[in-house]
């Protein structure tokens, strides 16, 4: 019976070690979603948004210059506008989503020079496009899990529309 007790206390006191350690783990853990709002993701955020505005110039510009390619780059151009909505929406220190439009429009007199034939143009919008897929995935390494699956998933649709560009009529 000797034996019993003292297993039954070992184990008792395994078990409230273990809680003990396991509460305490749980206060040192930053709260769920924390990391989504921490400076360092707030710094990713605004510079996808910002990059996302600078290639909606891009597409505006090229829209300005090239009008016949309206029907192929509008698509792009609007999915563009929602990436800037996506990084924005719910970020404190962000303009409102739906100046995500106006602001972009505001920078397009900085925009890089179109191309004067509409091929050059929709490649320089692709290379555009590709380069900030590629900067977008090499930023998921130190994005926080719900924005590393935006990033990836923007980087995605980057690739897409750079293929949709260089795609043949």
């Amino acid at each position: 019976m000797a034996l019993t007790r003292r297993t039954t206390l070992l184990a008792g006191a395994a078990l409230g070690g273990a809680a003990l350690l396991s509460g305490c783990a749980d206060e040192a853990r930053p709260a769920p979603g924390a990391a989504e709002r921490s400076a360092a993701a707030e710094r990713v955020r605004t510079h996808a948004a910002r990059d996302s505005r600078a290639l909606l110039a891009r597409y505006d510009a090229t829209l300005a210059a090239h009008p016949g390619l309206g029907a192929r780059l509008r698509v792009l151009r609007d999915e563009v506008a929602h990436h800037i909505e996506a990084f924005t929406s719910g970020a404190p220190s962000t303009a409102p989503s739906a100046s995500a439009t106006s602001t972009a429009a505001a920078t397009s007199d900085s925009a890089p020079g179109v191309p004067a034939d509409e091929r050059s143009a929709r490649t320089a919008l692709a290379d555009a496009e590709r380069t900030l897929a590629d900067s977008r995935a090499a930023a998921l390494v130190s994005a926080p899990p719900e924005l590393a699956r935006l990033l990836a998933s923007v980087a995605a649709a980057g690739a897409a529309h750079a293929y949709l560009l260089t795609e043949a009529e």
